[in-house]
């Protein structure tokens, strides 16, 4: 079923501004989890006392790959550290999770699903030829712990039970033993449908349940995509189903589903996890890949332009729990928390604010994005996300120079190997679309490339700002894949201490971000400018933003919500102003901290737009 295949960090390396993201990311709480925080650097997965369950995988499944794609030998032989310790502690049978023997029936078996998704991913970066066996032996294992009902799926495994299915399409490929259909069936009898929890996400409940928790949800977005070709049937695009039930219900302006932790409805003073975020994303990656459907691609452009780095410290050393849409202060609620099921500090920026899955996960975002680059089907090269990259492979090298999203240009240089297609993705909102100076009409281009022939080949388009409305009669402005918001300025207050036996230092501390701005505007109408800048050392700069968009807008009377004093109301008390017209720079979601991205619109009628 396979549309597409990944290439590998041997093959892709980032350039550009995607490069400098990850430097920052490996100079930060990523690159030194493993120093700083006891879950990691104690975990019982290597030994130590400390968790023993997902945070150690959550945190190899982006370090991994953030190592390999920057050729970081420190960061690689870290990573092969972690690794060895935990496949030599592997048991005769094949368990590997650290519990005892007669724990294992209340061990909950989604760290098995991790670990061995994490494990594959650690064989394609390092070809280390250990991993096959070792993977191999821990399915066998699990499956036949199932199958003799010694251990069944429960609480989180059996919500996430179809991402064991990365480790067992790897090993399927590779070994072709019936068992491992045997054991897909298994999982996905046990496994939760989530086709029939549709109902439950239509109206959020101030209550924690597995069945509408956002994390849990997002990563089932792919569980069809993943899954069919082992278990039979036909593919049906059952994603697309969940898909329109969370965003009619629970959307955000930036393609997120509002969910703290569990789904909270359309207001913009709701959360979303970060784990939320990344899960996301990488379902979007196997989405495209395996089904070559481009809205994927392009939903996934949305998340990691704009929702990935807003709820990320500039220099990645902090990070939020759950960001908000419309967040004007990240101070803690001095009473009852505003969010449906986290604490008052989910919104804090610092090392694990409400809880520190997210601490662990969040760092799978940008390598994986990196790595959905370039793809590949027999004789056929795709760039499906045009970021700065290289990618050298059996067929061609080919260096992709841009900028985007903040310009719309892409300089490809093409050296081949041999015969091949070679396609660029083109987004639905290109307009204008220029290939080498001609003007083309097509949404996705392909080149013929012969052997030895060198080509160069430059791609423009254009892209128009415009309002999108949003429920209780607000709107976002987007341009292309970026979502823009008012940014609100902001001081720090830095908190150092510990709790729990977990220290927060500086750099790895706590911050409160208190408004030093105005933040009650609506707009005055639909009419924009853009005003493109250089990217600076840190591409998604809260304060040197690549791109800006100039607009029209008013103070109006916006009051705080019932009970708090640094939370926006969910709606504007007046929507009429007879204050003076304005011209506001507006930011990329993704560049504001803190933000006003679902407004009003005054004096003008939609119409007009």
């Amino acid at each position: 079923m396979n549309q597409w295949e990944f290439y590998t960090t041997n093959e892709i390396k980032p350039r550009g501004w995607i490069k400098k993201q990850l430097e920052i990311q490996a100079e930060g709480l990523s690159g030194n989890l493993d120093k700083v925080w006891k879950d990691i650097k104690d975990s019982a997965w290597i030994g130590g006392t400390s968790e023993g369950w997902e945070r150690v995988p959550y945190w190899l499944d982006g370090f991994i790959p953030l190592a390999h794609l920057l050729e970081n030998e420190d960061m690689i032989r870290r990573a092969k550290k972690y690794v060895d310790a935990i496949i030599t502690r592997q048991e005769s049978d094949g368990w590997i999770c650290p519990c005892n023997k007669d724990e294992r029936e209340e061990y909950d078996t989604w760290a098995i699903q991790l670990i061995t998704k994490v494990l594959v991913v650690y064989y394609q970066c390092s070809k280390d030829e250990r991993i096959p066996s070792v993977v191999y032996k821990v399915l066998k294992n699990y499956y036949e712990l199932l199958k003799s009902k010694k251990i069944k799926l429960f609480n989180w495994g059996k919500y996430r039970w179809f991402e064991t299915f990365i480790a067992i399409n790897f090993t399927y490929r590779k070994y072709k033993e019936e068992w491992l259909l045997e054991l897909a069936k298994i999982l996905r009898s046990q496994g939760t449908d989530y086709t029939e929890l549709l109902s439950l996400w239509e109206k959020p409940l101030n209550a924690w349940k597995y069945e509408t928790h956002a994390v849990n949800i997002v990563m089932a977005l792919k569980y069809e995509a993943v899954s069919t070709q082992l278990t039979g049937g036909t593919y049906a695009d059952k994603a697309e189903e969940l898909y329109e039930k969370l965003y009619n219900f629970n959307g955000t302006p930036v393609g997120l589903f509002t969910g703290d932790e569990c789904l909270s409805g359309l207001s913009p003073i709701q959360g979303t996890e970060l784990c939320s975020v990344v899960e996301q994303m990488y379902s979007y990656e196997l989405l495209y890949a395996h089904t070559g459907d481009t809205k994927w691609a392009e939903r996934l452009e949305m998340l990691a332009f704009n929702a990935l780095p807003a709820t990320i410290s500039d220099d990645m050393w902090a990070h939020q729990y759950v960001q908000m849409s419309n967040q004007i202060a990240c101070k803690r609620f001095p009473g009852k928390s505003l969010f449906r099921t986290n604490n008052s500090e989910a919104h804090l920026f610092g090392l694990e604010p409400n809880f520190g899955c997210c601490t662990a996960n969040f760092n799978q975002g940008w390598p994986k994005f990196t790595l959905s680059a370039f793809m590949h089907n027999a004789d056929t090269v795709i760039n499906a996300i045009p970021i700065p990259a290289e990618l050298t492979c059996d067929k061609a090298h080919i260096k992709l120079e841009t900028n985007y999203p903040f310009e719309n240009r892409f300089r490809y240089s093409i050296n081949a190997k041999k015969d091949f297609l070679f396609k660029v993705r083109i987004p639905h909102f290109a307009k204008n679309l220029m290939v080498d100076n001609q003007e083309i009409t097509e949404n996705e281009l392909s080149f013929k490339i012969n052997a030895d022939e060198s080509k160069e080949i430059e791609i423009s388009f254009e892209t128009t700002p415009y309002l999108e409305k949003r429920p209780y009669d607000l709107y976002t402005v987007k341009y292309g894949s970026l979502v823009f918001s008012l940014p609100v300025k902001y001081e720090k207050k830095m908190y150092e201490y510990e709790r729990d036996g977990v220290e927060r230092k500086f750099p790895y501390c706590d911050y409160e971000y208190i408004p030093a701005s105005e933040w009650n505007y609506a707009y005055c109408n639909g009419k924009f400018s853009v005003d493109i800048d250089e990217i600076s050392d840190v591409p998604f700069s809260s304060e040197k933003p690549p791109i800006k968009i100039k607009a029209k807008m008013k103070n109006i009377h916006w009051e705080f919500e019932d009970g708090y004093n640094t939370v926006c109301a969910k709606v504007p008390t007046s929507r009429i102003s007879k204050n003076p017209e304005k011209e506001i720079l507006l930011y990329p979601y993704g560049c504001c901290k803190l933000r006003m991205t679902e407004l009003p619109l005054i004096d003008c009628y939609p119409a007009q737009l």
